[in-house]
C-alpha cells in the first residue's frame, strides 16, 4: 500500500477533474465513501452536478481566514493498494481514509475543530483524500512530515491486512559455522615497494599475482611484493584491489592506509571516489557563506531546480533503483517499493519547499510584495449559501462577518434547494 501526497491550489478545479473522466479515461463510477463537513452537506452535494457547492463547502474555513490563506491550501493524497491482493471494499477504503486523515493531523478523531475533508473512489485499488488546511478554530494544519506518517500508517495497515509476508525467523548464530579467516597484511615498506604477507595457501596466493604481486619463496617463507618501481599511483590501485579480492574470499586484510585508494582524498577530490557527495559538500560550505537572501536563494536553487536540482537528481536515482531491482529480480518487489518509497518523499520534500524561492528572496531584507490576487474556485452566484454552514467553534469565534461584504438576501436561504438530488444509475 503506498500513499502519494501533493498540494493543490484550487479545490473546484481538483474536485472537476476527480469526477471527471482522467487523463486516459482511467476514471469510472466516481462516488464519495467518507469525509468530514462539520455541518456543510457534503453527502447531498458530492455529484457532479452540485461540484461547486462541494468547492464552497469544503472551502469555508478558508475563505474565513482571508489574506492569511496559504497559495496551495488543498491537501491531496492518493492510496493504492497491492495489485496482487483482492481490492478492499468501499467500507474498508473508507476506514483506511479516517485513520490516515488521523495519523496526520488533519482530522484526529474527536476533533471538533479539524479540517474539512472527502474521500472518493474513481477507480480500482486506489482512493484519493482531499481536505483544505484550514482549520475550524481559524487555524492552519502543520503539515510537516504528513508524507513520512502516511507511508508509516500504510505499512500498518498493509500488515494487518495480511499484504506484506511475516519476515523469515532469524537463523540461529547457535547453529552457523564460523570459520576462522586467514589474515593478510599489506604494507609500503622504506624501500618503496609493497609486500604481502599473512596466509600462504594457493588461493590467496593466485589472487595476489591476479593483482600484480610478485611471488617471493625463500627461506622466510612465501611472500609476495610489487617492484621498486612500480609508480606510487599504481602501488595504491594495485594493493586496493588485491585487498578487495581477498576480502571477498572471506580473508583478513590489514590495508595500510596510505595504499588504500578509496580512502585517498585530495583537495580537489576529498571525498576520494565519492564525487557527488563531494559537490554537496561544497554546496552545503557555500550556503553556509550566503552574505543575503538572493545569494542564499542561488545556493539553494541547486537544491530545487524543478529539472536540474540536487534533489530532483536524487529522487530519479532512487526511482531509477527502484526499476532496475524489479527488472534483475522479480521476487525482490519489496525492496524495489523501499526505494520506491523514498523517491516519493523526495518528491514530497520537493512539493513542500516549491515556492520558497520566493520567501528566500526576503530573508535578511524587505519582503517582497505578495500577489494581490490569488487563484480562487469558481463560485457559486449570488451571495453565500448553507454549503458554508460553520462549526459551534466557529460560530464563537465570531467570524461570520469575514463571510461577505454584504447581508444575504431574503431568498438566499433557499438556494441550496437548486443543487440537483442524487443521480439514479
Amino acid at each position: 500500500m503506498i500513499a502519494h501526497l501533493q498540494r493543490a491550489s484550487n479545490t473546484a478545479g481538483l474536485l472537476s477533474y476527480l469526477y471527471g473522466p482522467g487523463e486516459r479515461g482511467s476514471h469510472t463510477s466516481p462516488r464519495l465513501i467518507a469525509g468530514e463537513g462539520h455541518g456543510a452537506p457534503i453527502e447531498l452535494l458530492a455529484e457532479s452536478g452540485s461540484l461547486p457547492y462541494l468547492a464552497r463547502a469544503l472551502d469555508a474555513p478558508l475563505e474565513r481566514l482571508g489574506v492569511r490563506a496559504p497559495e496551495r491550501p488543498v491537501w491531496t493524497c492518493s492510496v493504492r493498494s497491492d495489485p496482487c491482493r483482492p481490492d478492499l471494499t468501499d467500507s474498508q477504503w473508507a476506514t483506511v481514509a479516517r485513520r490516515l486523515v488521523a495519523v496526520t493531523g488533519i482530522a484526529p478523531e474527536g476533533d471538533p475543530d479539524a479540517c474539512r475533508w472527502i474521500a472518493l473512489r474513481n477507480q480500482p485499488r486506489q482512493v484519493h483524500v482531499m481536505a483544505t488546511l484550514a482549520r475550524e478554530d481559524g487555524s492552519l494544519h502543520n503539515a510537516y512530515r504528513d508524507a513520512f506518517r502516511l507511508q508509516t500508517e500504510c505499512r500498518r495497515i498493509a500488515t494487518e491486512l495480511g499484504h506484506l509476508p511475516t519476515p523469515p525467523e532469524p537463523i540461529s548464530q547457535a547453529l552457523e559455522t564460523h570459520v576462522p579467516a586467514p589474515s593478510i597484511t599489506i604494507t609500503a615498506e622504506p624501500s618503496g615497494s609493497v609486500s604481502a604477507k599473512g596466509a600462504s595457501d594457493d588461493l590467496s596466493a593466485t589472487l595476489l599475482k591476479h593483482a600484480g604481486f610478485q611471488q617471493i619463496q625463500d627461506w622466510y617463507g612465501r611472500r609476495h611484493r610489487l617492484p621498486t618501481t612500480t609508480p606510487a599511483v599504481d602501488r595504491a590501485a594495485i594493493a586496493t584491489h588485491a585487498a578487495e579480492m581477498l576480502r571477498a574470499a572471506r580473508y583478513g586484510v590489514d590495508l595500510d592506509a596510505s595504499l588504500d585508494a578509496a580512502r585517498t582524498a585530495t583537495p580537489a577530490n576529498p571525498l576520494g571516489p565519492y564525487t557527488a557527495g563531494a559537490e554537496l559538500l561544497r554546496l552545503t560550505d557555500q550556503i553556509r557563506s550566503a552574505e543575503n537572501g538572493d545569494d542564499l536563494r542561488r545556493a539553494v536553487d541547486h537544491l530545487l531546480h524543478p529539472e536540474h536540482g540536487a534533489l530532483e537528481r536524487v529522487r530519479e536515482a532512487l526511482e531509477a533503483a527502484g526499476e532496475q531491482i524489479t527488472d534483475l529480480d522479480d521476487e525482490a518487489y519489496q525492496l524495489a517499493d523501499r526505494f520506491g518509497f523514498a523517491a516519493e518523499f523526495v518528491g514530497s520534500a520537493q512539493s513542500e519547499l516549491q515556492d520558497s524561492h520566493v520567501e528566500l528572496l526576503g530573508i535578511g531584507g524587505t519582503q517582497q510584495p505578495q500577489a494581490e490576487a490569488r487563484n480562487q474556485p469558481p463560485g457559486l452566484p449570488g451571495p453565500q449559501t448553507a454549503a458554508l454552514a460553520t462549526s459551534p467553534a466557529a460560530a464563537k469565534a465570531k467570524v461570520s462577518s469575514t463571510l461577505g461584504g454584504e447581508a444575504p438576501e431574503a431568498g438566499a436561504v433557499t438556494r441550496p434547494s437548486q443543487a440537483p438530488g442524487p443521480r439514479t444509475r
